[in-house]
């Protein structure tokens, strides 16, 4: 099995991404979601405005972005990092899913 390319404290790798998701924690659990095939603009909004359901679906995005690089885990442990350590598990997802250049270009749209 894989391993995360990004340690989870390893959110400072790329700044602009990491002060985005610090600034708008919403938009980065959106662009996520959208990644994986969810819906941006749901997972964003529940993101923001009701906390536990937008655990649960960033949650899910990030079960999904584990099963596609196939690194090892669980969706309960997927709950507890978005739970306990939710911005830098939003960065830890996107960087996983977005090369370095693309997560860059990601903080100009």
């Amino acid at each position: 099995m894989g391993e995360w390319s990004n340690g989870l404290c390893g959110c400072f790798n790329n700044i602009t991404l990491c002060l985005i998701t610090y600034v708008a924690p919403c938009y980065t659990a959106g662009k996520n979601a959208e990644a994986v095939g969810d819906s941006c603009m749901m997972v964003g909004a529940l993101y923001a405005l009701v906390n536990p359901a937008g655990v649960y679906f960033a949650a899910k995005a990030r079960e999904k972005i584990r099963e596609q690089k196939g690194i090892e885990g669980g969706f309960g442990s997927d709950c507890l990092v978005h739970l306990f350590c939710p911005l830098c598990a939003l960065v830890q997802d996107a960087q996983e899913i977005q090369p370095a250049a693309q997560a860059e270009s990601m903080a100009r749209e």
